[in-house]
């Protein structure tokens, strides 16, 4: 299939909407560089600085939307999207012996609870939408939260063998706190948006079966408008 004549795809999107899309293109050389963490000096520092790089795109895009008034429906779409690919990569490489933070792995019961979070939130705008026929896209506080919660815990995991060398467990203390706080804002985030969800659902249900033509006055079928 071949572009339109005169269609440019790059500038056909506004700035947020790049941005986002950037950082979710982003997520592949920080994989390459978590893959080989092991047998690439400084690849570790490098996908911190790339991690780091995709957080502060993160706000910018956010901030740019609600400043210039720039929401649309497929920025509505990559922002969240970008966000949950990287937590999800992150979070399961790093619970595999071959390809975790050495010395750092992270707990497999971290893992079921980051992914099943946002499991139940893609399944929770899907369910709503096949219900609603509304494209629905509406972060909470605690799913915002949970989001800068789970960033904060990659990056601390990621620096947590130079925070070990500074202070006696000091790293393994920071991996700790981080992995049990997550875990707990991943609870709050489910419960926001299912209530959030819930709310929808009850103020534009939609009927299971669409009503029937009303029946002309002899319980027939209605006889068709006259011109």
């Amino acid at each position: 299939m071949s572009i339109p004549t005169g269609v440019r795809p790059w500038k056909s999107l506004n700035w947020p909407n790049r941005i986002s899309l950037l950082r979710l293109m982003l997520v592949l050389p920080f994989l390459l560089l978590m893959l080989n963490q092991r047998e690439l000096p400084g690849a570790r520092y490098w996908a911190v600085a790339i991690f780091l790089v995709m957080a502060v795109s993160d706000f910018l895009d956010g901030l740019l939307a609600r400043r210039l008034n720039l929401r649309t429906r497929l920025g509505a779409i990559l922002d969240p999207m970008a966000d949950k690919v990287l937590i999800i990569c992150s979070v399961v490489l790093m619970s595999m012996p071959e390809w975790a933070v050495e010395g750092f792995q992270l707990p497999n019961w971290v893992v079921v609870v980051d992914v099943a979070k946002d499991l139940w939130v893609i399944g929770g705008f899907l369910v709503i939408y096949l219900v609603t026929d509304r494209f629905r896209v509406h972060p909470t506080l605690s799913g915002k939260a949970c989001t800068f919660g789970q960033a904060i815990m990659v990056v601390s995991i990621l620096v947590a063998p130079d925070l070990e060398r500074s202070a006696n467990r000091l790293g393994e203390f920071v991996a700790t706190a981080t992995e049990w706080g997550v875990a707990g804002l991943c609870a709050a985030a489910v419960f926001s948006y299912t209530r959030l969800g819930l709310s929808f659902v009850a103020k534009e249900q939609k009927p299971l079966e669409e009503p029937h033509a009303k029946a002309g006055p002899n319980n027939g079928p209605a006889a068709p408008a006259g011109r």
